[in-house]
């Protein structure tokens, strides 16, 4: 059995045991719109009706159980069981009304997200120039008069130059000092 609670035009509370979890749901009505709330606690199996008491905070109900009293805590749209017994003191006890079951979301569920599909292979750029500035994107490479600068897979050819990091001297592969400032290669 499920118990509903009609808090004003705009808000109903359904409470439901459904074994040992208290199921609660929240729907708010507003002109156009409807949007609905489910969240559940383990109570354990109810041994009575549940009362609800109206709260400034919200409503507070009260579950009893085999294992003894629960209370869940309702606020707008959240839920929460508390820790304890609650003061309930200022607070007015209301009546709810029980129902066959609370009521199934009218929203159809949302659709699986559908595999994105490959990308298509990006046609090789044709190399770039400008004055004696020369650029290729595959594989990444940069010449630009006597320098030359290349990204990507190293090169086993003796033909590769290299440079100076601290002059841009042309050097060789297996000198450890450049022959135009003396920096120490690494």
């Amino acid at each position: 059995m499920a118990y509903v609670l009609q808090l004003s035009a705009n808000q109903t509370i359904y409470l439901e045991n459904q074994g040992t979890q208290t199921a609660v749901t929240t729907v708010s009505h507003t002109p156009g719109q409807q949007q609905q709330a489910g969240s559940s606690v383990y109570t354990g199996e109810w041994t009575a009706a549940p009362c609800a008491y109206q709260t400034p905070q919200g409503v507070v109900f009260k579950i009893q159980t085999e294992q003894g009293e629960a209370y869940i805590h309702v606020q707008g749209s959240s839920m929460s069981l508390l820790g304890g017994t609650p003061s309930l003191a200022g607070s007015q006890q209301v009546q709810l009304q029980q129902i066959e079951h609370s009521p199934v979301s009218s929203m159809k569920p949302i659709e699986p997200m559908k595999p994105i599909e490959p990308m298509k292979p990006i046609e090789p750029m044709k190399p770039m120039q400008m004055g004696d500035m020369q650029m290729n994107m595959n594989p990444m490479e940069m010449r630009m008069g006597n320098m030359e600068m290349r990204m990507g897979e190293a090169s086993a050819s003796s033909s590769t130059r290299q440079f100076c990091s601290q002059c841009g001297a042309a050097v060789k592969p297996d000198d450890r000092f450049c022959s135009s400032c003396g920096h120490r290669l690494s």
